[in-house]
């Protein structure tokens, strides 16, 4: 049986919450991507982080990653982020660049306030080209808040068709 681990990125906890359910289903391990510099959880101050992410994404800056996270020893890697600015936060690219991911399956998901997954999906096959990646899973923020089971029961289902 494949060694499965879900890691994931989450700044208001909606992506995490994806992240527990899909663990909790599929009994994979979970480990969070955790920002040397963290980001400011309070949605009362949403519009500087959305200013914050988008200066990051214009300079194409790489958050650093504080804590190691051992992808060696996984076959499939569930990954999971907020979107930020129509793509995934710019520590998702920190990332994909520290870790190799050839000869295994990466499974994306996300969280969004109406842009679906923004072509992430598309962009982490371009930056692991030597990975599988699977469809993924996009969860409105909303929905993902409410509680996700039945959501992540059937794409799971559907990945294993």
């Amino acid at each position: 049986m494949a060694q499965e681990l879900v890691v994931y990125f989450s700044v208001y906890g909606t992506a995490k919450t994806v992240a527990e359910e899909i663990a909790r289903q599929t009994g994979a391990d979970l480990v969070e991507i955790e920002p040397v510099v963290p980001y400011d959880s309070n949605r009362d101050h949403y519009n500087a982080l959305a200013r914050l992410a988008k200066k990051e994404h214009d300079e194409d800056q790489r958050p650093a990653i504080a804590n190691k996270i051992d992808v060696a020893a996984y076959d499939h890697i569930y990954v999971g982020y907020p979107m930020w600015w129509y793509t995934f936060p710019m520590i998702l690219y920190t990332f994909f660049d520290k870790y190799d991911f050839s000869g295994k399956t990466i499974i994306p998901f996300n969280t969004h306030m109406g842009s679906g997954d923004g072509g992430t999906y598309d962009t982490i096959r371009k930056l692991e080209p030597n990975a599988a990646v699977l469809e993924g899973l996009p969860v409105e923020m909303r929905d993902a808040e409410k509680g996700c089971a039945e959501a992540v029961r059937a794409w799971l289902n559907g990945l294993n068709a």
